[in-house]
C-alpha cells in the first residue's frame, strides 16, 4: 500500500548531506537505484537529481514495522526521514538511518529497460520507456551539462544588455526558400515549421538594438548523418550599430565562457560521461580566414578542387580539421551564394559573413 505525501518537504538534497551534518535530521526524496537485503541488514540506493545516498535499515536499530515495510524493488519512489550518521564504507562517507520512509510508487517487478548500466537497451525501447531512461547517470551527466550551458549562455548575454526575445515557430510562407522547409495545415490554409530566427530579430535588433534567442527551429533535410538533423536548437544573436568583427567577437567569448562555466561547475558529469579532456576552454581570439584563403588551402594543400563560390563539402572540411585543430572563422563568402538580408562588404563581389567551425 503506498503512502501519501502528506505534510513532508525535502530539506536536503543527496549533495547537500556532509559530515557536518552528523546526527541531524533530513528528509530526502527520490528513486531507488540500487536495493540489497542480507537478512537484518538492509541497503537502500536513493538517487535524486544531484546523486545518490546510501538508506541503511538494521534490524533492532529501525523499528520492526519500518524493517519489514521496506520490501522494495528498482525505481519506487521514496521519501526518507532520518538522522545522518557517518560511515566511512558508504558513499561520500555518511548513511542515513531512517526513522519513516513513505512509499509514494512502485513499479513492475521486472523493469522494460535495464537501469543498472551492465547492458545497454535499444534505442527504441528506451524511447519507448523515456520516463525511466532519463534516471541514467549518462543522461543525467547530458541534461546537467545541456543546463549549464544555457544558464552560461543567457548570463553572459544579459549582462551584456542583450533582450531575449521569442519569435513565431509557424509561418505562413516559405520566406527563405521552402525545400528544407516543413509544411503543416493550419485549419485550412498551408503553414510551416519554421526555419530560422533571422528575419524576426533583424526587425527587432532595430527597436531593441542588441536581441537573442534560444529556441527549436525545423528543417526537412533527408539526409541521414549527425549534420541533418529535422529539429534543432539553436542561438540567434543580432546587433544593431555593430559591425561583423563585432560579432565574431561576441560568439567566441561566448564559446569561451560556457566551456569555462561547464567545466568549473559540471566537471562530475564531463568525467562520467568521459569528456573532461575533449571538454577544454579554447583561446581566443579565434584564427579569421577568409573564403578565398581556405580554398586555395584546400586547393594547393589537400588538391581538393572547389571554384570560387561554391561551397565546401564536409570531406573538404574533414581535411581542414588535419590543419586547424581548434575553433575558427571563415568570413567574407561570396556574395553570390548568400541570401538577400547578409550585407555586402566594401567589394560587393564578398559579404559580411561567417561561419564558425572546429576542427
Amino acid at each position: 500500500m503506498m503512502d501519501k505525501l502528506g505534510d513532508w518537504r525535502k530539506t536536503h538534497y543527496t549533495k547537500d548531506l556532509s559530515q557536518e551534518m552528523v546526527g541531524k535530521e533530513v528528509i530526502l526524496g527520490g528513486w531507488v537505484r540500487n536495493y540489497r537485503n542480507l537478512g537484518g541488514l538492509k541497503f537502500i540506493s536513493l538517487q535524486d537529481k544531484y546523486g545518490e545516498r546510501q538508506i541503511t535499515l538494521k534490524k533492532g536499530v529501525v523499528s520492526d514495522e519500518l524493517f519489514e515495510k521496506t520490501k522494495i524493488g528498482y525505481q519506487y519512489c521514496l521519501m526518507v526521514k532520518g538522522i545522518v550518521k557517518a560511515f566511512n564504507e558508504a558513499p561520500g562517507g555518511i548513511e542515513i538511518i531512517p526513522s519513516e520512509i513513505r512509499l509514494l510508487n512502485t513499479t513492475p517487478e521486472k523493469l522494460p529497460i535495464d537501469m543498472t548500466g551492465e547492458t545497454v537497451s535499444e534505442l527504441d525501447l528506451r524511447l519507448n520507456h523515456r520516463a525511466l531512461d532519463l534516471r541514467s547517470l549518462k543522461n543525467q551527466a547530458i541534461f546537467r551539462i545541456r543546463g549549464e550551458m544555457l544558464r552560461s549562455i543567457r548570463k553572459f548575454l544579459f549582462e551584456r544588455d542583450f533582450t531575449e526575445i521569442t519569435t513565431p515557430k509557424i509561418i505562413g510562407s516559405a520566406t527563405e526558400g521552402g525545400t528544407e522547409l516543413f509544411p503543416i495545415i493550419y485549419f485550412d490554409k498551408e503553414a510551416f515549421l519554421t526555419q530560422s530566427a533571422q528575419l524576426y530579430k533583424e526587425q527587432l535588433s532595430g527597436v531593441y538594438e542588441r536581441v537573442f534567442e534560444i529556441s527549436d527551429c525545423f528543417r526537412a533535410e533527408k539526409s541521414r548523418t549527425k549534420r541533418h538533423i529535422c529539429e534543432i536548437f539553436t542561438l540567434d544573436i543580432e546587433m544593431a550599430f555593430s559591425t561583423m568583427e563585432d560579432i565574431l567577437k561576441i560568439l567566441e567569448e561566448i564559446v569561451h565562457n560556457t566551456i569555462k562555466d561547464i567545466r568549473e561547475n559540471q566537471m562530475s558529469a564531463l568525467k562520467y560521461l568521459e569528456m573532461e579532456d575533449k571538454t577544454i576552454v579554447p583561446e581566443i581570439p579565434f584564427p579569421r580566414y577568409r573564403y578565398e584563403e581556405i580554398i586555395n588551402l584546400l586547393n594547393s594543400k589537400f588538391k581538393i578542387d572547389i571554384e570560387f563560390g561554391e561551397d565546401i563539402s564536409t570531406d573538404a572540411y574533414r581535411k581542414l580539421g588535419e590543419d586547424l585543430t581548434s575553433y575558427y572563422y571563415i568570413t567574407h563568402w561570396p556574395m553570390a551564394i548568400k541570401p538577400f538580408y547578409i550585407m555586402p562588404s566594401e567589394n560587393p563581389k564578398y559579404s559580411e559573413s561567417f561561419d564558425l567551425q572546429k576542427g
